[in-house]
């Protein structure tokens, strides 16, 4: 099964949180500003529907997304 850009997205959104949370928890509570980040790139991503992250993606070579049968 291949992941679709979207499913990527998602995947590296959820990792990075989880990473700056237990980076705050079990090293710095400054690493929570990371969570924070990633929070407001996720906001701005859906009011503007722009994403730095899938233009990476894309410059990758992972796929568009498409409907799953």
């Amino acid at each position: 099964m291949t992941l679709t850009i979207d499913e990527w997205l998602r995947g590296i959104a959820g990792s990075f949180i989880i990473l700056s949370l237990a980076l705050g928890w079990f090293l710095h509570p400054a690493f929570f500003l990371f969570t924070a980040f990633v929070g407001a790139n996720l906001l701005q991503s859906a009011i503007t529907g722009t994403c730095p992250m899938m233009w990476f993606l894309r410059r990758l070579g992972v796929g568009q997304s498409a409907p799953r049968p």
